[in-house]
């Protein structure tokens, strides 16, 4: 059959089940993006490519698929340059597409050349594979191996741009493979790996499962569920890993910050790592909480990249594969010999119910602007019923690591990274992904927010059901405390971290298409929360934050938590 070029990409990204388009239109991919829209695709198109990107990611850690990126060339494939690092780091599979000058003219040796840089070199150490195809010919071969390097191994983003002239030239081509013939889809652990694994679960006396973020992005949770009720133990979060499996919720627990989460972990004589690097904010799986049994524990390690086995820490058996085909894997291997409940598993479920009320009663309330304690924990109360939960921010998002009143089953936010502003266009991609049919709870701190803000025009436009509750104290709270650790408080003029305390947003959310509300009083934050959600349109609440509790106080006592957090900055240790 003759296509275009532009029509042969819409294909090819619709045999992986992709069918949402993220981007700006311009001259270069106007004709796809008309022709997406005819084939009944999403298009998005937002404000501003970093924010682009951001959305892509958003949908892809809610589909457990890749995303598309569409950017034009020069500034707009810069503006999306930000993006493409951040899912390396997070390890998102986003395709990004940028455009081009037509490939013949770039070798000449020419200056003042309009909107011109040579992109593809910029970026190879951005993503996992970086491509110019320069004849129509190469589409079906890239595009396929980009889909393929995107989503083997550790999962992370590809870019490829395509000149101008060669996206709008014709091909005779056939239908699409599917994924299944050009590459290998969710490859399986080897058996004998698999047999031992399942012998040493059974000898264990007190394992754990230790539970990153691939389990919510791969979409692997109903596969993980019914491992762990025949393994019958506890389950650990790891920081990037918060979202609950639907069933587990009482005896999940987030490592390093809850004492039920670190002593189940002191007590372990067995791990069974699924979904995580094994990197710093777990120090490594060997010291810290791990200390205590380091020498004898046994670790399992369920992992696509079989370059990752061993990297950070010894593993006994390494289980490489998709840990959607591995873990159900391990689960058959384990049928009929269901473990007893793990010893201390019943007394670590009530110590963290008891954790839970205690915190929400313990959060200081203030006369004057709500402590930032306190504003997590009237949040989080209100968060709906099967809701997602986006976060974004500093020293917000580590008081929500401690004060988190709620259990959500999807929860994005951008940890390994740190890179602040992701928030909207994370909560708007994942909204996109689910259909606007969830409640979506953006919580954030105001110098985030600022980031993207504009994009509170996509949520209005496509009415998504976004309620974003902003802790406002008009500063970089952490780079506040920053200051006072480092010059003494009082004692420095904290240049670059205070702003203006006459901006509202509630009023600019209105601007926008939004609607907006304004929260003093802690009891009053989540009524506001349960009747911004009732009336199902795109809502932001401006919160005002006490800006001493926010940066940590007096030496910092105020931020929960805050040594542990550290600890993930540890270089050298161990």
């Amino acid at each position: 059959m003759a296509v275009k070029v532009y029509e042969r990409i819409l294909q090819l990204f619709e045999a992986e089940g992709v069918k949402t388009l993220f981007g700006i239109p311009d001259p270069n991919f106007v004709h796809m993006f008309v022709a997406a829209e005819k084939r009944g695709w999403k298009v998005v198109a937002p404000h501003h490519e970093l924010a682009v990107g951001f959305m892509a990611e958003g949908y892809s850690r809610m589909m457990g698929t890749p995303a598309l990126c569409i950017a034009t060339l020069g500034p707009g494939v810069a503006n999306a340059a930000g993006a493409m690092m951040c899912a390396r780091v997070e390890n998102s599979p986003v395709v990004f597409i940028g455009g081009q000058r037509a490939r013949v003219t770039e070798q000449r040796v020419r200056r003042g050349r309009i909107q011109f840089v040579k992109q593809a070199p910029l970026f190879e150490n951005s993503v996992k594979y970086s491509a110019s195809i320069e004849y129509a010919d190469q589409t079906d071969e890239i595009i396929r191996h980009a889909l393929r390097v995107c989503q083997s191994g550790t999962p992370g983003p590809v870019y490829i741009e395509y000149p101008s002239h060669v996206i709008q030239a014709d091909l005779d081509v056939p239908e699409p493979l599917p994924p299944e013939a050009y590459r290998l889809v969710k490859p399986g652990a080897d058996a004998n790996m698999v047999a031992k694994a399942a012998e040493l679960i059974k000898a264990a006396r007190s394992p754990i499962l230790l539970v990153g973020h691939a389990v919510q992005t791969s979409r692997g949770g109903d596969q993980v569920k019914a491992l762990a009720e025949l393994m019958n133990c506890p389950v650990i979060q790891t920081s990037g890993g918060t979202a609950f499996i639907k069933g587990l919720e009482d005896r999940t627990f987030p490592y390093g910050f809850s004492k039920v989460a670190n002593e189940a972990v002191a007590k372990s004589d067995l791990c069974l790592a699924i979904g995580t690097e094994l990197g710093e904010p777990v120090h490594y799986g060997k010291w810290r909480h791990w200390a205590e049994h380091n020498a004898t524990r046994k670790w399992l390690y369920v992992e696509l990249d079989p370059a990752a086995i061993g990297v950070n820490r010894p593993i006994d058996v390494p289980l490489v594969g998709d840990l959607r085909t591995v873990v159900p894997q391990l689960t058959e291997a384990l049928k009929g010999s269901p473990r007893k409940a793990s010893p201390d598993l019943a007394k670590w479920v009530e110590a963290d119910r008891k954790r839970l009320a205690e915190l929400a009663e313990s959060a200081p309330n203030l006369n004057g602007p709500m402590h930032t304690a306190r504003w997590v924990v009237e949040a989080t109360k209100a968060f709906p019923e099967n809701g997602i939960h986006v976060r974004d921010g500093g020293g917000t998002v580590i008081f929500t690591w401690t004060y988190l009143q709620c259990k959500p089953h999807d929860v994005i936010w951008n940890q390994n990274f740190g890179h602040l502003g992701t928030g909207l266009p994370y909560a708007i991609g994942a909204s996109i992904a689910d259909g606007g049919k969830r409640p979506v709870l953006f919580t954030t701190s105001d110098s985030a927010f600022l980031f993207h803000i504009a994009e509170l025009e996509v949520a209005a436009r496509l009415n998504l059901p976004i309620v974003t509750v902003v802790g406002v104290d008009f500063q970089w709270g952490l780079e506040v405390g920053v200051y006072k650790r480092t010059f003494g408080h009082g004692k420095s003029t904290e240049p670059g971290v205070h702003w203006s305390k006459n901006v509202r947003f509630d009023r600019i959310a209105e601007g926008l298409g939004c609607v907006g509300m304004y929260v003093e009083k802690a009891e009053e934050l989540g009524p506001a929360i349960k009747a911004a959600f009732a009336s199902g349109k795109p809502t932001v609440i401006h919160v005002p934050i006490d800006p001493v509790a926010n940066h940590g106080g007096n030496e910092n006592k105020d931020t929960p938590n805050y040594d542990e957090f550290r600890t993930w900055y540890a270089e050298g240790a161990q």
